[in-house]
């Protein structure tokens, strides 16, 4: 499920409270004071087996007894008697419920899980959706709605705030109550048996009252589900998230280095950055957070000015700028000479802006207009502590006037206790956000510049893949069926460069000795000097039981090496069986650097992809990043950028930058490996060597399993290949149409100029000029779990023809289309065509209906779609649009 009914939820026409009560102090009594208290418009209903009345209200005894269905019902009763309460209301069209009750499995009742179970399968035949249980409740102060049991009702506003523990909330709550802060929604999710984080960001993003969004998290459930609905959400509305439970306590029986990422809070990391969310560490940042996004501000980079009236203030701001890699703005000459013409002479003629301690609100004033006109400066800070010779009252006054009704990306520090404590509250009132330490402020400018930096990640159009990556599918699976059949589930290193070398990622030559006279033979035959490596199905690192030996530089050292190896290795690891060993030429790179790449799989996300810092000492180190598949250039890019060795690898004194699209290419093979190898559980390369004439693997480790089938998918649904095909149209033109990419930005933008003004009014219903990158981008980055566009293309060249495109909702029940075909192809067939592809796909996927609004001038798309077998009926209060539906 998602958004489906979550409307009766948080705008309901009539509640019922099961479980009311009188008695003071009781979950029942607090309820219904919250509800009766906070000016819901419609009925409320209370049931109580043993009450007349609750609050002065009639009271009834049962479900049955209620004069009306009620769309939302919130529930206090002892769980046993839960999944009858919900049957009940189904029945009487009741389409929502939130369960305060606590008992379903979430503490040491041994029949609660079953409870839950039974409550789930009573709501199902209804479509009801239920949120809890044990939580909370859920606040719409907008709508006069406090089903909950906290000590107080939230003030209006346009932050939500979801949560799984009912503790935070009530803490933010009061938080924020004390700071003029108001909600459009509040909503504690509980155990999330149905409505979890993944349908209130559906919910949310399309919600007008709503303009940003916080996430209290403990875990995620569906993770597709979820990053579908968080990339959405986040392309429009700032979403901020704390993460409790930093744990990597399933990591403890993983084989490799990557392996032992899996389950732990880096993944978690990877997601929220994929899908464009801000991440915050601790609960005061959140709060935080909520009070600097509910001033609506936001900035469009990470350049600050800095103005104040106390040097060592400005020595602090800028010291905490640094520390969240933020950057000071170069304020140009235009300003500076502006500033020197209002300014004392012994301002400091820099940024920060030092206005001097006896600075009053006019010299405020003059210097805060000329910052603001710096366009050097993505944001102005201003600090002010208190002064004997000034007033900071007025100072707060003449930045409040400054500022007027513009509402540019401006922060404010008043420090202190009594003197600032107007000012905050005249800031407040103006929607200026306030902190009372330079810190704070700086952090909440982080906030503002990492959100504006994830919505600047979201949008950006990958290059395509430079190199042809050469992929050999049926070798790989070969070896790994070869290894299956042996009984084994650890691949040795001579089959694990085998997988790597079908899919093109360079491996060190390798010979196979079962003695240490064929080690000796084998070193003779690559020349020395050489590496030996103990071969073994059952030792995964080599080294800590002294199965590596390099720089051998003679039949007799290699000889010795072996023998002493074999004696070591029997001794370190007794019960492991030895198959020989495996001689290589010592690679000699003095200019490389250690590289780690690793695939596993996590519980939550499925599979995942490491970079790092490489070596032996990789975990001592732990200089590492984990990122989602499907990766692209782009985001393999900012993968190797997240890391402290990727300034290493851009070159430094004499030592040549390493070949980083080498490094960039082998993420993305190794992102194409464990998409088209499910059986690969895990996956180390380490090191990989990376310098200035690319990469070679010397060493890899792969854990596999026996049957396919067993892995979670990809959070984030990998471009869907196998929808690739060559169509012919009426005409007897053949095309090639496959899933449209983000990559196809530029051609699908030549397209639209090819097009007359006309065919792209009728499309998007407005006459566009002007098609930029950010337009672009909304149509050829799509999320393909819940949206599919064809493009369709000559055989022969690298045009697009044509579009069409399904855009489902949450539910992927109904289903919105659009097409376009060039001006110059039309009459074709190519449209028809593309519309039976799409509706092919829409059936494929379970779509039960598909429409689309078209203009009513636009003849030959209402005549293609009444051939097409859609219906056609006038669009409600629009007079020059039709709506054409068809059930699938």
């Amino acid at each position: 499920m998602s958004i489906r009914n979550l409307g009766a939820l948080f705008a309901p026409t009539a509640i019922a409270l099961v479980g009311a009560s009188n008695r003071p102090g009781s979950v029942g009594a607090v309820l219904a004071r919250n509800l009766f208290g906070v000016g819901f418009v419609g009925p409320i209903m209370t049931v109580n087996p043993h009450e007349r009345a609750i609050r002065s209200t009639l009271n009834y005894h049962s479900v049955s007894e209620l004069p009306l269905a009620p769309d939302l019902a919130v529930i206090a009763t002892p769980p046993d008697t839960v999944p009858e309460l919900i049957h009940e209301l189904g029945e009487r069209g009741c389409r929502a419920a939130v369960v305060i009750t606590a008992g379903f499995g979430e503490g040491e009742r041994a029949d609660g899980k079953a409870l839950k179970q039974a409550m789930l399968e009573a709501a199902r035949p209804y479509l009801m959706r239920i949120v809890g249980p044990n939580c909370l409740g859920i606040m719409v102060p907008h709508r006069g709605i406090n089903a909950s049991f906290a000590h107080l009702t939230p003030l209006e506003g346009d932050v939500a705030f979801v949560t799984q523990s009912g503790a935070v909330a009530t803490s933010i709550l009061d938080w924020a109550s004390a700071r003029g802060i108001g909600f459009s929604h509040v909503v504690s999710l509980g155990a999330m048996s149905d409505v979890d984080f993944g349908d209130m960001l559906d919910y949310l993003a399309l919600d007008p009252k709503t303009r940003s969004i916080l996430l209290y998290m403990e875990a995620v459930t569906e993770a597709r589900k979820f990053l579908s609905a968080a990339r959405m959400a986040s392309r429009n509305t700032p979403v901020v998230v704390v993460k409790a439970g930093r744990s990597d306590a399933g990591a403890k029986a993983a084989l490799s280095h990557t392996g032992a990422l899996a389950g732990s809070d880096v993944v978690y990391d990877a997601a929220f950055r994929r899908a464009g969310m801000l991440r915050v560490g601790t609960l005061d940042e959140l709060f935080q957070a909520a009070g600097t996004l509910a001033t609506g501000i936001r900035v469009k980079g990470d350049r600050l000015a800095i103005l104040t009236n106390g040097g060592g203030l400005g020595v602090l701001a800028v010291d905490e700028l640094a520390d969240v890699h933020g950057r000071l703005a170069e304020l140009s000459e235009a300003t500076l000479a502006r500033l020197n013409g209002v300014l004392p002479k012994a301002w400091s003629h820099a940024n920060p802006v030092d206005i001097l301690g006896d600075a009053r609100g006019r010299r405020y004033a003059d210097a805060l207009e000329a910052l603001l006109a710096e366009r050097g400066a993505d944001a102005v800070f201003i600090m002010n502590c208190p002064a004997a010779v000034a007033d900071s009252l007025e100072a707060a006054q003449t930045v409040v006037e400054t500022v007027g009704s513009r509402r540019p990306a401006v922060l404010t520090c008043w420090l202190g206790d009594g003197a600032p404590a107007e000012a905050r509250r005249l800031f407040a009132a103006k929607r200026i956000p306030s902190y009372e330490t330079p810190e704070q402020a700086i952090r909440a400018f982080w906030h503002l510049s990492s959100y504006w930096r994830n919505q600047q990640a979201l949008m950006e159009t990958p290059p395509a893949i430079s190199d042809a990556i050469n992929i050999d599918r049926v070798g790989a699976n070969a070896i790994i069926d070869s290894v299956l059949e042996d009984g084994r589930s650890i691949l040795t290193e001579t089959e694990a460069a085998g997988v790597l070398a079908a899919y093109d990622i360079p491996t060190v030559q390798a010979i196979v000795a079962r003695t240490p006279e064929e080690a000796s033979e084998a070193a003779l035959q690559l020349g020395f000097p050489v590496v030996l490596k103990i071969l073994s199905r059952d030792i995964s690192h080599k080294s800590d039981v002294g199965g590596v030996q390099l720089n051998l530089a003679s039949c007799g050292a290699v000889a010795k090496a072996a023998e002493d190896m074999l004696a070591t290795v029997r001794r370190a690891a007794p019960g492991a069986r030895v198959d020989g060993f495996n001689v290589q030429p010592m690679i000699h790179r003095p200019a490389a650097h250690e590289l780690i790449l690793g695939i596993a799989e996590d519980s939550v996300f499925g599979p995942v992809i490491l970079f790092g810092q490489g070596g032996t000492a990789v975990e001592v180190i732990g200089d590492r990043v984990v990122g989602l598949p499907p990766l692209n250039p782009l985001l393999a890019q900012e993968m190797i950028q997240s890391t402290r060795i990727s300034r290493l690898l851009h070159g430094y004194r004499d030592r040549p930058a390493a070949d980083l699209e080498s490094v960039t290419l082998t993420l993305i093979k190794l992102s194409q490996l464990i998409g088209d190898l499910e059986r690969v559980t895990e996956l180390d390369i380490n090191p990989l060597l990376a310098d200035a004439a690319g990469v070679i693997a010397l060493d890899a480790r792969i854990a596999i399993r026996a049957d396919r089938g067993q892995r979670k998918p990809f959070a984030i649904r990998p471009y869907p290949q196998q929808l690739e095909q060559i169509i012919e149209t009426s005409n007897a033109q053949r095309y090639f149409v496959r899933p449209i990419r983000p990559e196809d930005e530029g051609a699908l933008v030549e397209m639209l100029r090819h097009s007359s003004p006309d065919d792209v009014r009728l499309r998007f219903f407005a006459a566009i000029r002007s098609f930029d990158h950010a337009f672009a981008a909304r149509l050829t980055q799509i999320d393909y779990d819940r949206e599919m566009a064809f493009v369709a293309m000559p055989l022969d060249k690298q045009e697009i023809f044509g579009v069409v495109r399904l855009s489902a909702d949450p539910d992927k029940e109904k289903a919105e289309f659009a097409i376009m075909v060039r001006s110059d192809m039309k009459g074709t067939g190519l449209g028809y065509r593309l519309m039976e592809q799409i509706l092919d796909y829409a059936r494929a996927t379970g779509i039960r209906q598909v429409f689309a609004d078209v203009l009513r001038e636009n003849h030959a798309m209402r005549q293609m779609a009444a051939e097409l077998g859609f219906s056609i009926q006038p669009a409600a209060d629009e007079m020059e649009i039709v709506t054409v539906t068809l059930d699938l």
